[in-house]
């Protein structure tokens, strides 16, 4: 019998990967390919989408078939993860973008945010789509490029270009592009743009007029993981099964599908998710409520988000910006160099903060500065920012929900630091667990994919799948947790307020 698998695409903001699974989630080959970075002004962030879709059909998905020594047809099914919020619009009838895509990490709305806060506020907003205005969201970005674009709001009424995530993007060039591609989201990524009900799951029309976006460049909502359409401009035959934003995807591949049950991923960004089963719970301290899964037919699963805006960013800043090592993984060596931070903390709020906080006029401090602090110490206060970020984060979803975290799954580039996984289950006070397949982002779009496409059977088989590979207890005196906390938040109190609009 022929061996298949799932693939799995992950488009994320510094890479496409291409990641093949077997029936037992293990990871059997990988293609991967960076995609360059644009920042044209201070606060801007922009990928070239057509650079993204090129890398994924002539380098990263042949190499993952290479490597696996593999032909076409033994690929069960594709799931796809992406970075959320990234918005793309392009031409139906040429497939070409009109511009670069605007990414998650860009803030040129916050002016516009600014306004939208001051004269409608954030009720009106969270009651249709559970989301305060933020320029992390994609609505922003389509109403600022409807301001800047001559005639785009124009060709948009008349259905001629077409708006979209970028799974939205891939799946409509895989699906055969101007010639009859597939314009669809899942609900997912839908409920990032805060043009969608995060109830009944469609496009809301009161946010629709109030954003002005034209309803005809929308892409049509679909569940999580079902069988959209074949992926014949690449993979003849071969059925795309599954799409989630790559924070949600972690969830799914974390196998968190119980409520109370959370995962943190952390790479450029941090994202600490919690299911809150079919109840949408309305957050109070500074959380997105948002879609975290819907299988098929079956009903939402809602989840409470945290993101953090730096956290794996701040290490490549303290080794591209300051050259103060040569490698990520030196970090940690020079942390263990020091007992502690020496009374220095970082609070990296480049572009303003995220959750709980949501202060665009953020930026980042370095405080408690003294001569005797060496680089050792600056390294360790970067790896504690990822930990304390992370600790605001956990104490607003306590705050919310009614079931406190006991413990946390974490995955991701920096969970290989063994010393702020350590940091990190000191100031939160539980049990920090990472898995064997630390690409949970991959593998919850496999998932997905594999479920809708009958390769696995159920979400029972999934949990069986996961395996921890390491656990991290606190150790922490209570009363030196709780001190170098408040140290922290009077750094946070210093980041406020300093850029204006």
């Amino acid at each position: 019998m022929v061996e298949r698998y799932v693939m799995s695409i992950d488009q994320g903001t510094m890479s496409t990967r291409c990641i093949l699974f077997d029936h037992q989630g293990r990871l059997v080959s990988v293609g991967q390919r960076e995609h360059e970075q644009y920042f044209a002004r201070p606060g801007w962030a922009e990928h070239d989408p057509t650079e993204i879709w090129s890398h994924l059909r002539r380098v990263v998905v042949p190499r993952a078939l290479e490597g696996a020594g593999i032909r076409p047809e033994q690929i069960a099914a594709i799931g796809i993860a992406n970075q959320r919020e990234t918005t793309v619009v392009w031409d139906r009838r040429t497939g070409v973008p009109v511009g670069h895509a605007i990414t998650w990490q860009d803030t040129r709305t916050s002016g516009y945010v600014e306004e939208l806060r001051r004269t409608t506020g954030d009720d009106f907003f969270l009651e249709r789509c559970g989301l305060s205005p933020t320029t992390y969201f994609s609505a922003p970005r389509l109403r600022w490029l409807f301001d800047h674009v001559d005639g785009l709001r124009e060709r948009a009424e008349r259905g001629e270009v077409l708006f979209g995530t970028m799974e939205s993007w891939l799946i409509w060039n895989l699906t055969g592009g101007p010639d009859g591609g597939l314009h669809l989201t899942d609900a997912t990524n839908a409920s990032r743009t805060m043009l969608m009900n995060i109830r009944s799951l469609a496009w809301d029309d009161e946010l629709l007029a109030y954003f002005d976006v034209p309803r005809a460049m929308l892409p049509e909502i679909r569940s999580s993981a079902e069988c959209y359409g074949m992926a014949d401009a690449l993979l003849p035959d071969v059925p795309i099964c599954a799409a989630l934003g790559d924070q949600q995807a972690a969830l799914f591949g974390q196998t968190c599908f119980a409520p109370g049950e959370a995962k943190c991923t952390y790479g450029t960004g941090s994202f600490l998710l919690v299911n809150t089963g079919t109840e949408l719970v309305r957050s109070r301290h500074g959380l997105l409520t948002t879609v975290g899964y819907k299988i098929g037919a079956e009903p939402t699963v809602y989840a409470l988000e945290g993101p953090i805006a730096v956290t794996g960013s701040l290490v490549q800043w303290f080794r591209d910006r300051l050259g103060l090592i040569h490698s990520a993984p030196e970090i940690e060596t020079l942390a263990r160099g020091v007992e502690d931070n020496g009374g220095c903390y970082i609070v990296p709020a480049f572009s303003g903060l995220f959750a709980p906080h949501w202060r665009s006029d953020a930026r980042g401090v370095i405080v408690g500065l003294t001569s005797y602090i060496t680089k050792g110490h600056l390294a360790r206060a970067v790896l504690e920012a990822t930990g304390w970020q992370t600790r605001e984060v956990v104490d607003a979803m306590n705050a919310d929900s009614p079931r406190p975290l006991r413990r946390l799954k974490v995955d991701g580039g920096m969970t290989s630091n063994n010393l702020l996984m350590q940091f990190l289950a000191d100031v939160l006070d539980m049990p920090v667990v990472r898995p064997m397949v630390s690409e949970t982002v991959s593998l919850g779009a496999a998932y997905a994919a594999g479920l809708a496409a009958g390769y696995w059977p159920d979400l029972e088989g999934l949990r069986r799948n996961w395996h921890r590979a390491a656990q991290w207890m606190p150790t922490m005196d209570p009363a030196r947790r709780e001190a170098e906390y408040e140290s922290w938040r009077r750094a946070v109190e210093r980041s406020l307020g300093w850029a204006r609009s």
